[in-house]
């Protein structure tokens, strides 16, 4: 079993920044899949970016020129680092690791562990 803890959500004002960190704990990410999903009222959880084991951050369009992803694979956390935000950003931000998967993958059913989410908020 893995356990994923975020942390680092808010309330920030649009174009501001937030950092969310998730660490994982249990059983070994060693050549495994990380990233992050998100999920706004309403609406279906949707992919945000994600960093592959054989190297390479992938992000959803949407995320693309404000979004940056780092991971460190010895200590098995990843963060994502959120600048200019927009109200349309406002959501429960999940981290999602898959153990084994070293490709790039970016629809949920990929991920085989969740954790709790941490919500993020952007005012207008």
């Amino acid at each position: 079993q893995v356990q994923l803890e975020e942390s680092g959500g808010g309330l920030v004002q649009a174009g501001g920044s937030l950092r969310l960190s998730c660490e994982a704990s249990g059983r070994s990410l060693s050549r495994s899949a990380m990233g992050w999903f998100r999920q706004a009222p309403g609406k279906e959880r949707e992919f945000v970016a994600m960093y592959s084991w054989i190297g390479g951050a992938y992000y959803a369009d949407s995320a693309k020129g404000r979004f940056t992803i780092t991971r460190d694979k010895a200590k098995s956390t990843v963060a994502l680092q959120m600048n200019s935000l927009r109200p349309e950003d406002t959501a429960v931000y999940y981290c999602v690791a898959a153990p084994g998967r070293t490709g790039a993958y970016v629809t949920p059913k990929d991920y085989d562990y969740w954790g709790q989410g941490t919500q993020v908020t952007v005012s207008s």
